[in-house]
């Protein structure tokens, strides 16, 4: 894809939550979206959050698409193949986020970081944090489209006052559940910075979408292999 001016909004920051929820709500109101990404170079973090974003918000268009009652099995297939490809990518631009988040940290060795078997630096007592920051991230992401979707709904004119009432407190909660996963973002990552914690990458492996382990395509696999003269 070829490059394009990043829109204002799109200016670089430091990674914080705050950066990173106005990020998504601009990408979610660019015209352009998701058929364009912003002008980051693929070596910059936000390259790859954008990236994450983009393919979560692929992925709930061919979620939408494959819920079609009226559409032939051909056309639920062809969404299906694609709601995989987009949940793979999905989740290699989460791994790659926090391969820049890690490295600017100092919390792995640089020469492993892009590896199946990243070496972590910990500081003496860090805790393991059960999420890494690219996850957190990537929910943030996911959030960013709910809350975009559930306004829709507060402001549709033909339902009533109880649906759109209902879908303004479904909204509260999603904006308080963004701004708590913001939060725990803030404070794993300052958390980091001071010795006090790190997060790992174990490469989020996608069995099924992989020939070699999916059972089924091992089967077909064979059965195609034994049909061979």
């Amino acid at each position: 894809m070829s490059a394009v001016s990043s829109p204002s909004p799109f200016a670089r920051h430091a990674v914080d939550a705050s950066a990173i929820e106005r990020f998504h709500d601009a990408c979610l109101a660019w015209s352009e979206w998701p058929a364009r990404l912003p002008d980051f170079a693929t070596d910059d973090v936000w390259h790859w959050i954008a990236t994450n974003h983009r393919n979560n918000s692929r992925l709930w268009d061919e979620e939408d698409l494959a819920r079609r009652t009226r559409a032939s099995d051909a056309e639920i297939t062809a969404n299906k193949r694609a709601i995989d490809g987009f949940n793979q990518a999905r989740n290699d631009a989460t791994e790659r986020v926090d391969e820049f988040l890690l490295l600017s940290l100092g919390l792995v060795e640089p020469a492993t970081a892009a590896s199946d078997r990243p070496l972590a630096r910990v500081a003496p007592g860090a805790r393991l944090n059960s999420e890494t920051a690219g996850s957190i991230i990537d929910r943030m992401s996911i959030l960013a489209l709910k809350i975009r979707a559930m306004t829709a709904q507060t402001l549709r004119d033909d339902v009533d006052e109880a649906h759109r009432a209902g879908s303004r407190l479904k909204l509260a909660r999603l904006r308080e559940q963004r701004d708590d996963l913001g939060a725990c973002l803030d404070q794993l990552l300052a958390d980091s910075r001071g010795g006090r914690a790190y997060f790992k990458v174990y490469r989020q492996f996608k069995m099924y979408n992989d020939p070699r382990f999916n059972p089924a395509l091992v089967a077909e696999a064979a059965q195609a292999a034994a049909r061979k003269p």
